[in-house]
């Protein structure tokens, strides 16, 4: 089945400026308040980042140099200049720091100020005392935020020495699990989400290593162990993949498409997995208005569903129609 997603994305488009706070480039992550989750209604790192890169991803990015400087001097200003870390209450500052890095980055521009912050890490003897201390078993997503955030913030702004690197990726490659193809060996069962008995975090957080592999131009360690693993997890776990707003589904989708292009195995069957997939979440995301369910309201979960349509369009040439093309921010930076 072919999609014609032009007028969904039209309301992506949409969903981004009703975001957006006055005439400015600031931009709010979520438009309507919710007692219970306590959402800042105000200028938001993920507001703010994220209005850039689904702007990026869906080819509406600004060229004019003004407006391109305006957008920067507002995720700029989101920076705090003693620590030069960016912070925000749902996630940890590592990861709103890659985060809105990167979103910088792609103006081809820096932080205003150094990342001080993470300066305790950067000597590379500080590269393997950091991830050995990370809760691998107990909270693998949420841990991969810092794991694989602390490489990006330091990547993109020169602070990552190839010394560095090369002790961040040899202890990634050492720690991967050769049966499975995941983070990390020794640590991978259903203690994170213990109520659904999935292993999907696991998998969601090797995804953020993964990007990191790509963007260095590394090896995946284990790539037809971790194909098999996509394949069971979409075919037999109880993760409600495809059936939410958020980044699992470009986790699921883009570890099978990368470490298929890697490695080849059993092609046939990924490339209907994917197919099927494709389908089934095209059918729920179609259902939904962007600029009014609310489901969409989060920006940031927003461009986690976007970014999967972007990878799925790659790999799937003929399936889905954007105007123009939707461009996977991966593949120009690290970090989502």
């Amino acid at each position: 089945m072919r999609w014609d997603l032009r007028g969904w994305i039209d309301g992506v488009a949409a969903a981004v400026e009703r975001h957006r706070i006055g005439a400015s480039r600031r931009y709010v992550r979520w438009t309507r308040a919710d007692a219970e989750a306590k959402r800042s209604l105000g200028p938001n790192p993920y507001g703010c980042a994220d209005a850039v890169n689904l702007l990026y991803t869906i080819g509406h990015f600004p060229r004019d140099a003004a407006e391109r400087e305006e957008f920067v001097k507002e995720l700029r200003a989101l920076q705090d200049p003693a620590s030069g870390l960016f912070s925000e209450a749902t996630h940890h500052e590592i990861h709103t720091t890659a985060h809105c890095v990167a979103a910088l980055e792609l103006f081809d521009a820096a932080p205003a100020y150094s990342l001080a912050g993470l300066g305790e890490w950067t000597p590379p003897d500080r590269v393997e005392p950091f991830l050995e201390a990370l809760p691998w078993r107990r909270d693998p997503w949420e841990a991969s935020h810092q794991g694989a955030g602390l490489y990006a913030a330091l990547a993109l702004t020169a602070g990552a020495s190839a010394e560095w690197q090369d002790r961040y990726f040899g202890w990634l490659a050492r720690e991967w699990d050769a049966r499975t193809g995941l983070l990390r060996q020794g640590c991978i069962g259903t203690d994170a989400l213990p109520s659904l008995q999935t292993r999907f975090p696991h998998l969601a957080g090797t995804f953020y290593y993964l990007f990191n592999l790509e963007h260095a131009r590394r090896a995946l360690p284990y790539p037809a162990a971790l194909v098999e693993t996509c394949l069971e997890i979409e075919e037999k776990d109880p993760f409600p993949l495809g059936r939410l707003v958020g980044f699992g589904e470009i986790d699921w989708v883009y570890c099978l498409t990368r470490s298929l292009r890697q490695c080849g195995h059993r092609f046939d069957e990924a490339m209907r997995a994917l197919a099927g997939f494709a389908e089934r979440y095209l059918a729920y995301l179609t259902g939904l208005d962007p600029e009014r369910d609310p489901a969409c309201d989060d920006l940031h979960a927003l461009f986690g569903a976007v970014c999967a349509l972007a990878e799925l369009q790659r790999v799937l040439p003929g399936t889905i129609r954007t105007d123009p093309p939707l461009r996977l921010v991966l593949d120009r930076r690290p970090f989502i």
